[in-house]
């Protein structure tokens, strides 16, 4: 399952927008979340609007019952460049600057990783709980 959110025309250039985007690449929802939350960059907001609303897409369309927040994973952030604005300005001697305003479109796309479950065999091989192993036990005595 692939959940995609869209934020087009964002008065921010894509280069700005593409420095934080790779922060959370590939990580969870939560995380990535958190990350933007506490990254002092404008382009952290643009991008934590548009996470939380991919991660609402996600819950709304498969229903809370289906889709854990906990299990959703940044597959593909793209950002790219909107339309520009162009503006001038004045300077001396009767000429004129061109000042370019960019914007940007960020496309975010969540995939579901279901957490895995181990094989009963491997449970088995395992070694119970209340035994440690021997240098864990020499410490523990005071030796």
């Amino acid at each position: 399952m692939e959940i995609r959110a869209v934020l087009k025309y964002v008065r921010m250039s894509p280069r700005k927008l593409r420095r934080v985007a790779e922060l959370i690449k590939g990580e969870s929802v939560d995380r990535a979340l958190g990350i933007l939350e506490f990254t002092p960059k404008a382009a952290s907001m643009a991008l934590y609007r548009t996470l939380k609303s991919a991660a609402s897409n996600a819950i709304a369309s498969e229903g809370t019952a289906k889709v854990k927040i906990e299990n959703l994973f940044v597959k593909n952030i793209e950002i790219d460049s909107g339309p520009t604005w162009k503006r001038i300005r004045p300077v001396g001697m009767g000429r004129a600057y061109l000042i370019r305003k960019r914007t940007a479109h960020i496309g975010i796309t969540l995939i579901e990783k279901k957490p895995k479950v181990e094989p009963a065999a491997a449970k088995k091989a395992r070694r119970p709980s209340g035994t440690e192993s021997p240098s864990v036990r020499s410490k523990t005595r005071g030796n």
